[in-house]
């Protein structure tokens, strides 16, 4: 019994193992100036103060990796950013406004973007942004434009939409921080979803009828017993805080989705179908009991952002735990269910958003909010990071992970359901072939070894589960990458981020 105890234990330890890879780190942001005389007037005007900048979302679509930053403090050049994936890779890049520092401009409410948090792209290359319209934090906050989405071409780079929401959809006390896009058929069949922390409503938008509506809920409240936070040294109390991290997901056997959420100053997780949420009319014949609890995550659950992939698996941050924790919809919710792709006591302070791609890579970024908020940064040492690693590297081992018997081919493929890794890239990579081949997993684009290697190290003590072609340590650098000495061979053209090594 003790050595099951044991090594149920290391198994579990071993879930936290180290797998997200940093992209990207800043001890302080800086932005991208036409040119050098416009930038030191803007810090000698104040228009750009480095260290009042905050990184708190991230969105990638193909060559551009979008960051924003809030203007809770003065000198924020541009609320909406990207980074070019496709340029020449630098540690510390400095961020580029978009779509222009014009359409960023503070105040401006029919053309600018004030305040931005979190943003969503979508199938249809289209990236949905909520301005909020406020400068300054709590309680010095000023309310320059309504609150408003806007929504860009990302193939233009043009605005194509900015649609003002109704005065009865927002209350004096109402905070939106987060976005859940619900994706239908066509293009024009989408809907999208607001969370109001503060004003304790779910608003919903339609993007065909150009209208929203607002919901309410007991279940969009803080709950009173858990708003204590304890983070990075500091213990303060959010206790105010209600709904809050949403996301989408996939489409049910009824052709709708559920949405999942969660208050901030929580550890439950609730649902509601998005066949509720899409008609308006629900709003005023009550839906009280189309709202359900999920369940619960356990001690130190509290999360901001989450998103759920196409085969029903959550990640989410786990605030308290400088860790970003899954859970697979296919299991109950609750804690022996919930599980931890990777922790980082340092690197991982605050992990504000996590986002999922086309691509099946996961993106995180982590910005030590409570301190710049509750103290003060320290701007010699690295304060943002930015991560990334494919989705099933990061939940391999976990309890999230799938059960064998899901791990088939998605289609029927010719001659043979197995390939080698050799014949398979994975992310630009062009691995050499292992003796053995390779089962061709329902995330098609990661091969899975069908020889899994488990090692025991004592001095460390863990058992981890390993792919063998995976195993490499996660501070080789970008140099290592490119001169090759990690021994991987890239297609030509291959944007240097798909070149990290897992």
């Amino acid at each position: 019994m003790l050595l099951k105890l044991l090594f149920f234990g290391l198994v579990t330890y071993a879930s936290a193992a180290v797998k997200l890879q940093e992209v990207f780190s800043w001890n302080v942001l800086d932005w991208n100036y036409p040119d050098e005389y416009l930038k030191q007037e803007s810090i000698l005007t104040g228009a750009f103060i480095p260290e009042n900048a905050l990184p708190v979302g991230i969105e990638r679509w193909k060559n551009k990796l979008f960051v924003t930053v809030p203007r809770w403090r003065p000198g924020i050049p541009a609320t909406l950013n990207y980074i070019p994936l496709d340029a020449p890779h630098e540690q510390s890049p400095k961020l580029n406004a978009y779509p222009s520092y014009k359409g960023n401009e503070l105040g401006n409410c029919e053309t600018g973007l004030t305040t931005v948090y979190r943003i969503k792209a979508d199938k249809c290359d289209r990236l949905w942004v909520l301005d909020v319209g406020t400068y300054g934090y709590d309680p010095n906050v000023t309310n320059l434009c309504p609150y408003a989405l806007n929504v860009y071409d990302l193939n233009t780079d043009t605005r194509i939409r900015r649609y003002v929401f109704r005065p009865e959809d927002i209350l004096p006390s109402t905070f939106i921080a987060n976005i859940a896009l619900d994706e239908g058929a066509t293009c024009d069949d989408t809907f999208a979803y607001f969370s109001d922390e503060l004003g304790y409503g779910l608003i919903a938008y339609s993007w065909q009828e150009n209208r929203s509506w607002r919901f309410s809920h007991s279940y969009f409240m803080p709950d009173p017993l858990v708003g204590d936070f304890n983070i990075a040294g500091l213990n303060f109390q959010w206790g105010a805080e209600g709904i809050f991290g949403i996301t989408a997901s996939p489409v049910g056997s009824d052709g709708f989705r559920t949405l999942y959420f969660s208050p901030l100053s929580s550890h439950t997780e609730f649902s509601v179908s998005t066949r509720i949420l899409r008609d308006e009319r629900k709003v005023k014949e009550g839906s009280f009991n189309d709202f359900k609890v999920v369940g619960v995550r356990g001690p130190n659950g509290h999360t901001t952002s989450k998103v759920m992939d196409d085969s029903g698996v959550e990640l989410f941050n786990l605030i308290d735990q400088n860790s970003i924790g899954c859970w697979s919809s296919s299991l109950p919710h609750k804690p022996q269910n919930i599980g931890v792709v990777d922790k980082d006591d340092v690197g991982l302070v605050f992990p504000s958003d996590v986002k999922i791609d086309e691509d099946k890579n996961v993106w995180v970024i982590s910005d030590r909010m409570p301190v710049f908020l509750e103290a003060e940064l320290d701007y010699s040492d690295i304060n943002f990071r930015i991560y990334t690693a494919p989705l099933y590297n990061l939940i391999q081992g976990t309890v999230c992970e799938p059960s064998s018997q899901f791990i088939q081919t998605s289609s029927p493929m010719p001659m043979s359901n197995t390939r080698t890794v050799g014949q398979t890239p994975l992310y630009g990579l062009s691995l050499k072939a292992p003796s053995t081949p390779v089962q061709t997993s329902y995330f098609s684009s990661f091969p899975l070894n069908a020889q899994k290697i488990k090692s025991y190290n004592p001095a460390s003590f863990s058992v981890t589960p390993k792919l063998a072609f995976l195993d490499m340590p996660r501070q080789t650098s970008y140099s290592d990458i490119t001169s090759n000495k990690a021994g991987v061979s890239f297609f030509n053209k291959t944007p240097w981020w798909s070149k990290i090594n897992y």
